[in-house]
């Protein structure tokens, strides 16, 4: 289905805005994240919106949301609860499903405790109850709701979004004006493919059979309803996107669905963690699609930050070759000629070196075991010292057989 979403993305797209539209629905095409921090800017004007609440969405901190609202003048309140201490924090996500993971309860009770005034010893029951107190009170006070899309369902012209905490139907239903954000990947043909992606986004996100709360929006307050959004928005985000999909070899990181499986299985994210990456998408996924949507130069590094060990293709819930789009973006990066001059030289060295087997020969196994240990070090400081023979396997190959 993912595959037919994205080799028919415009059809798809819109068939999904001639369906919204007739049920009321705006929206709006934003080619970058600036056409579309000025439709949501814009329709905060026109709402004289003081307080909006947000659901947790990655493609708004794709596109610093938060920072724009405050700039504006607009308080911007997170209710997801993860996301809700990373704001208070002042934080972002550590990871795309469960932004908070790196805190222990005692870091939370001591952040609510400095920001909120709450008991540094609260349990994580008071520490909840305390959040939906506050959470619950903004809703109230809220002018405008802005949520993501787990899924855009063109055939019904549908937002679906999928939870466990009740927050983003809280963030979409209760102020009079919703704004969906979401990226055009998104798309999905057909309202029975939920039945496929929901249970799949739950199992691979957070082990369970199917999230709590899953929802299909499919446009404002109709005439004879009694409650609802009177006016509902869609800002569709290229961002990067349609780059992505006019290379085939990349085009299959759009089908992602931002379970989260591939960070979780990765061993360089599980070292090294989720703010290490300084990108909105980090682990496997994120180094695959960042260099794409944020610049190849600025952001090549991050493909290089992996072992290609595969954990992450063979966990993917859309089976993408992550390892192999990997090494697609370090081909990518040396070909564009963004390789450092140090590199090339090492590496022509080295390609003469492998070519020239006597010149491997001439350092003696006590040389090669000081130039390893003592002189670069990176390996030894994690790991045990390395130990070379005095003779090559090609040496002594030589004694023993001769040049046959």
């Amino acid at each position: 289905a993912k595959w037919k979403a994205i080799a028919t993305l415009d059809k798809q797209l819109e068939l999904f805005e001639a369906t919204i539209t007739r049920r009321g629905a705006k929206v709006i095409w934003a080619e970058d994240a600036q056409q579309a921090l000025d439709a949501i800017g814009r329709i905060c004007r026109e709402k004289k919106c003081k307080t909006l609440v947000k659901s947790k969405s990655m493609v708004t901190e794709e596109i610093h949301l938060n920072d724009y609202l405050q700039s504006i003048g607009v308080e911007s309140v997170e209710t997801d609860l993860g996301e809700y201490i990373q704001q208070l924090d002042g934080e972002a996500p550590y990871h795309i499903v469960t932004p908070a993971m790196h805190k222990s309860k005692e870091d939370v009770a001591k952040l609510f405790a400095e920001k909120l005034g709450t008991d540094p010893k609260a349990t994580p029951e008071q520490l909840t109850l305390t959040a939906r107190d506050i959470l619950r009170e903004k809703y109230v006070q809220a002018q405008v709701g802005v949520t993501g899309a787990n899924f855009i369902v063109s055939d019904v012209g549908g937002i679906a979004v999928t939870e466990n905490e009740g927050n983003a139907r809280l963030s979409c239903a209760w102020p009079d004006t919703h704004i969906v954000i979401a990226g055009i990947e998104k798309v999905i043909p057909s309202i029975a493919d939920l039945g496929l992606f929901w249970p799949l986004l739950a199992t691979f996100g957070t082990g369970q059979q199917v999230t709590v709360y899953n929802s299909l929006v499919t446009g404002p307050r109709q005439p004879g309803e009694t409650d609802g959004p009177t006016d509902m928005y869609v800002i569709l985000l290229d961002n990067g996107r349609t780059e992505i999909l006019a290379d085939e070899r990349q085009r299959e990181s759009l089908y992602c669905i931002r379970c989260g499986a591939c960070l979780n299985a990765c061993p360089i994210y599980k070292n090294i963690g989720g703010h290490a990456y300084g990108a909105t998408y980090s682990g496997p996924i994120g180094s695959v699609i960042t260099p794409h949507l944020k610049g190849m130069d600025e952001y090549k590094h991050l493909s290089f930050a992996s072992s290609l060990c595969g954990n992450c293709t063979e966990v993917c819930a859309v089976k993408i070759n992550l390892h192999e789009l990997l090494l697609e973006n370090r081909y990518a990066s040396v070909r564009a000629g963004q390789s450092e001059l140090l590199e090339k030289i090492a590496w022509r060295a080295w390609k003469q070196a492998m070519l020239f087997r006597p010149a491997l020969n001439l350092a003696t196994g006590k040389m090669k075991n000081w130039f390893v240990n003592k002189v670069v070090t990176g390996w030894t400081a994690q790991r045990g010292e390395l130990h070379f023979p005095e003779k090559t396997f090609n040496q002594r190959w030589k004694e023993k057989y001769g040049d046959r």
